[in-house]
């Protein structure tokens, strides 16, 4: 089994097409083709990580954050970024990162989040658009069902919890093929008009290669017409956040115990309480200011997230509770969706996830 292998399982889970443009997600150090020995999984790669893969004998670490974020210049060993690198290169120790990527999708981090919580309901915060398209092509009418069934197959048709959703339209279709074609229908060099339907489906960005291969594939023309639009919907399945429900309503201090419980933290930040029960709770992993106003027009009773400034503690205004747990905090569970996700595919491969804390905050 290669590296490539277990990668291509993460990336079927968290695409990367779905990393933010300033991130720097997928393989970052080694070879993709190397036969894989065993997975080390944890929330950031350093040097003791890289430490206990060698002692492990994992040629593969999985990390949540990139350990080369904003690029490398020089490899001197003048940082801990370059001297966990070197030592990676070294030991031919391949390093992966898959950040905003499962950060955003329905089932990753946030997700986690809300079921370590015991949160009900749980949905997107903040759809994201520009993650999907549309293909329209024009089919005859003997070749309909198959070429719609390739496409469901790959992928097109999803929309929220609907599948094979598409829009069928007849039509006549024309076309002259020259002397060197090898036309389906018709004759060289004759004017051709052939019954055909015309074909709308949705698919995301992510399944755009596959998609247009099974059409090709599937398709009985020698030059398959086909037009692939970029659509500005909403994702309802990708985005930032979430949002869910207590089965039970809590007080505000019984919540804040039960977020400092899940937490495992030995205290909180957070703004001033309201004297509201807690029902709907808005949360993020990682640095989420970004989506306050979503969570407060959620009518979320609190926000659970990290990273929060002096001054942006004031922009709540009121309008809800805000937890800030620390961002290694929030995002500690990350290691385990790997695990899951290789684990349900890989059942005898060698999965550890790491013993290190690599949290730089301390608490006194």
């Amino acid at each position: 089994m290669t590296i490539n292998d277990i990668l291509t399982e993460v990336e079927a889970f968290a695409p990367l097409a779905y990393q933010e443009d300033y991130d720097n997600c997928g393989l970052l150090t080694g070879n993709k083709n190397w036969e894989a020995t065993g997975a080390l999984l944890t929330l950031d790669c350093t040097e003791s990580v890289v430490d206990e893969a060698i002692e492990k004998g994992c040629n593969l670490i999985i990390a949540h954050h990139p350990v080369i974020f904003s690029g490398l210049k020089k490899l001197t060993g003048s940082g801990y970024v370059e001297r966990t690198i070197i030592k990676a290169i070294k030991h031919d120790i391949a390093i992966y990162a898959c950040h905003t990527n499962i950060d955003n999708v329905r089932s990753g981090v946030n997700r986690k989040i809300g079921e370590k919580l015991g949160l009900k309901n749980l949905s997107i915060l903040a759809q994201k658009t520009g993650l999907l398209k549309k293909l329209v092509t024009f089919v005859p009418a003997s070749h309909h069902d198959v070429v719609l069934k390739a496409l469901f197959a790959a992928g097109a048709g999803n929309i929220g919890n609907y599948d094979s959703c598409s829009f069928n339209t007849e039509g006549t279709g024309t076309f002259k093929g020259n002397a060197q074609s090898n036309p389906f229908a018709g004759k060289r060099n004759e004017l051709s008009r052939e019954q055909e339907i015309r074909i709308e489906s949705i698919f995301e960005i992510a399944n755009e290669q596959k998609v247009l291969s099974a059409l090709l594939s599937a398709h009985p023309y020698e030059e398959v017409a086909y037009d692939v639009y970029l659509l500005t919907n909403k994702h309802p399945q990708i985005g930032s956040g979430m949002t869910g429900e207590l089965e039970n309503p809590m007080t505000e201090t019984d919540f804040l115990n039960h977020v400092k419980k899940t937490f495992g933290v030995p205290a909180l930040k957070h703004t001033k309480k309201l004297g509201k029960t807690v029902k709907k709770v808005a949360f993020c992993g990682g640095s989420g200011h970004f989506l306050l106003k979503n969570a407060i027009g959620s009518q979320a009773d609190a926000f659970i997230t990290s990273d929060f400034k002096y001054h942006e503690f004031f922009d709540v205004d009121n309008k809800l509770l805000m937890i800030d747990t620390g961002h290694y905090e929030s995002e500690q569970f990350t290691p385990e969706i790997f695990y899951e996700i290789i684990n349900k595919k890989f059942t005898t491969f060698a999965i550890h996830l790491s013993k290190i804390n690599t949290n730089p905050i301390n608490y006194f």
